[in-house]
């Protein structure tokens, strides 16, 4: 048998890659039960990786390839069965032998579930260091010697393995091929579909190349990309022939414009978008080529366009001096009769182009632009002249909540004060402003004044200011956070300095002190986060009416062991998108709180009803009310009245409103406390 330089070089290898270190994987919460298995399996030839969470270890599963796993049962988060169960479901993990180390029980049941997930054995804690160290060394040996093996016969049947992997290659992506057109072709069965590899050569093509190219499948398959494609537009020159290399990754996930080659070498404009997928272990490009050349012709054609009522508006112009010039001599011979007219109208005039606003005076018939000052043809770019234009169209919108609404009619007919709107100028450039309008009347027709006040400016102002206010907030909660955790670590800092002096003073009570400090501690972590990550809600329509009647059960139970009561007043409500598990934590936040605040015998109300274009939730308890000074400090993190609070429940309450576009309002007098979250029923989301 002949071998290739790269099997012998295989070949010389073998014993150099079965010395190599052996990783081992030991997973424990805890940071001194990783030292005692350090310092059991201490060996020069062992690569011992520590994991603190079962994530961490899934982790660490994709990188290296383990001998052994040594897994805790009880962790936070991912406990040793599940992230045992999903070791073994990986396919190149599941061979992995793995031993549960755990001190938590020794029922057989408990033991049969460890092995039903995937252990080979089940260590009890305390465990015997030379049986531990005896298991693990039978494990390594195991591995040493299946990785041996391994060895030799990839060395064997490398040849052979590169022969079947090319053909696996080609089968697989005639396989998968129609799977990844199906996806593209929806949305551009129009254009051509070109699917190719990591190497720029084309794999398969639609119909579509034959109408728009002149090729038929079979003249471009095991061709180069760049058969298709010719130049693209660049700063460097007017324009760039298109190579593979340029394409990928530098144009992968754009919509990009270029030219490309017919068959008989005819070059036209073409928008490329190119997307790139993994289909088994082999990355795949999928290229989608839109003929523009209709469009172009469309564009040239607006600019000739552009280009006439360019000239046509220098007409104009000059017409509108020359009828200005004839109208002033018209002025002059009536200036004794009209004095007083102009005089009034000098006046205006003056206060008019002097005004810092934007102003103009629009017709209410036509309606067409009679007047604009000196700032509102600085600001926007229109002079009187191309505002008189007929095909002119004036861009504005209003500013409802930051979505633009049109403007119709009918609006106009009314006199506007200080509306927030949306207006574009010449440029393109869409600006923010404050829009009032009075109705006035010239020469016997109802005219419209306009004043514009440009707060674009101010608008962005105002987001930076918001920002830094978000960074200082930043920073007075991370302040206060470390100063709620630091009291709980003191304490356990304190007690771990007595036991390590001498162990006997610490006694059971002093253990579950620590816990609870623990506890304490890991519960404002876990609250905190809950506020500050900025999550996308997992939204769906739901029945508001519906998540009430699941957690009122618990919220009721909680009510009976105070002596209290919850009382339901739910009306028929639409559905709402929600995420249901935030709509319960805030009802439980609000619900919890407002029992809390009652004496015994107290009521707890809970109400849904229809407002306007709200949705409106009402928790209402019977307690003797919040003080005014509370009142003001209510949703401040960390600010709370209760011994054992976190001053972090409000805090989420507030963010989760915020996530689902709601407000939350609170009223309170001695007679009880209101919280009402009004959620809008026309968007929904």
């Amino acid at each position: 048998m002949q071998y290739s330089a790269q099997s012998i070089e295989q070949k010389k290898n073998l014993t150099s890659s079965v010395s190599e270190p052996i990783y081992i994987l030991m997973v424990d919460d805890l940071q001194e039960n990783l030292l005692a298995l350090e310092a059991v399996l201490n060996n020069p030839r062992y690569q011992l990786v520590f994991a603190k969470s079962g994530e961490e270890a899934l982790k660490f599963i994709l990188t290296y390839d383990f001998a052994v796993i040594l897994l805790d049962v009880q962790m936070p988060g991912l406990n040793g069965f599940e992230t045992a169960k999903l070791i073994k479901e990986r396919k190149k993990s599941r061979h992995i032998p793995i031993i549960f180390i755990t001190a938590i029980s020794q029922d057989i049941q408990h033991i049969m579930q460890g092995y039903q997930v995937g252990a080979i054995d089940y260590i009890v804690k305390p465990f015997n260091p030379e049986a531990l160290k005896s298991k693990v060394a039978q494990f390594v040996q195991i591995y040493e010697s299946h990785t041996k093996s391994l060895h030799e016969m990839n060395w064997q049947t490398t040849s052979e393995l590169e022969k079947m992997n090319k053909e696996l290659r080609i089968t697989k992506m005639g396989l998968t091929k129609n799977a990844v057109f199906s996806s593209i072709l929806q949305k551009a069965l129009q254009d051509t579909i070109v699917t190719f590899d990591e190497e720029g050569t084309i794999i398969s093509v639609n119909p579509s190349v034959r109408r728009m190219f002149g090729y038929v499948e079979e003249d471009l398959l095991g061709s180069s990309i760049e058969v298709l494609l010719h130049s693209i537009e660049s700063e460097v020159s007017l324009e760039t022939p298109i190579t593979f290399n340029m394409l990928v990754p530098n144009f992968i996930g754009r919509m990009i414009e270029a030219k490309a080659k017919r068959k008989n070498n005819i070059v036209f404009p073409v928008d490329i978008y190119i997307g790139d997928a993994m289909v088994e272990d082999y990355q795949l490009f999928v290229c989608t080529i839109r003929d523009i050349s209709e469009r172009k012709e469309v564009e040239l054609l607006r600019k000739q366009q552009v280009d006439q009522l360019e000239h046509v508006v220098e007409e104009r112009t000059l017409e509108l001096l020359s009828m200005n010039h004839k109208l002033h001599r018209e002025r002059e011979e009536k200036s004794k009769v009209t004095d007083d007219l102009m005089l009034s109208e000098g006046r205006f005039r003056q206060i008019f182009e002097a005004s810092p606003c934007l102003m103009a005076i629009r017709s209410l018939q036509d309606p067409t632009f009679i007047a604009v000052n000196k700032n509102w043809v600085k600001s926007t770019g229109y002079s009187i002249e191309e505002l008189k234009e007929d095909g002119y169209h004036w861009e504005i919108f209003k500013d409802v909540n930051g979505i633009e609404e049109n403007f119709y009619e009918e609006d106009w007919q009314v006199p506007l004060k200080n509306q927030r709107v949306f207006f574009t100028i010449k440029n393109g450039e869409q600006k923010q402003g404050l829009l009032s309008t009075e109705i006035i009347t010239i020469k016997n027709k109802n005219c419209m004044l306009i004043l514009l006040n440009d707060i674009t400016e101010r608008v962005a102002f105002e987001k930076e200011m918001a920002r830094l206010d978000q960074l200082n907030l930043v920073g007075e909660m991370a302040a206060g956070i470390a100063h709620e955790i630091r009291n709980p670590m003191t304490t356990v800092h304190g007690f771990l300095q007595i036991g390590k002096s001498n162990p006997s003073n610490l006694s059971l009570e002093h253990m579950d002190l620590m816990i609870d400090e623990l506890d304490r501690a890991n519960k404002i972590i876990k609250e905190f986060l809950t506020l500050a990550k900025n999550k996308t809600s997992d939204k769906r329509r739901h029945s508001l009416n519906r998540i009430i009647e699941i957690i009122y059960p618990l919220i009721n139970a909680e009510a009976l062991l105070t002596g209290k009561k919850v009382n339901l007043q739910l009306e028929d409500c639409p559905e709402l998108y929600l995420d249901e598990k935030e709509i319960r934590q805030l009802l439980l936040n609000l619900a919890l709180n407002g029992l809390e605040a009652m004496e015994a015998e107290g009521i707890l109300t809970i109400r849904t009803f229809c407002k306007e274009k709200h949705l409106v939730l009402e928790i209402i308890d019977s307690g003797n009310g919040i003080d005014e000074e509370i009142l003001k400090k209510l949703g401040t993190p960390f600010f709370t009245t209760k011994d054992n609070g976190t001053g972090l429940g409000l805090a989420v309450c507030y963010r989760i409103a915020e996530r689902h576009m709601a407000r939350m309002n609170v009223q309170t007098s001695e007679k009880g406390t209101k919280f009402s979250v009004y959620f809008e029923i026309s968007e929904g989301k």
